[in-house]
């Protein structure tokens, strides 16, 4: 009985850790293509 309560939860906080490994991602590639934007619009 507790089993697949236990296996649903395991599920949640790996669907929760992909998710939060993706948000990283995509803070960190808006921040280098902001950056990237930055320097060519400080360049002459």
């Amino acid at each position: 009985m507790l089993r697949p309560w236990l296996c649903a939860l395991t599920n949640c906080s790996r669907g929760i850790r992909n998710a939060w490994h993706f948000y990283y991602a995509l803070v960190l590639v808006i921040k280098v293509v902001c950056g990237g934007f930055g320097i060519a619009l400080l360049t002459p």
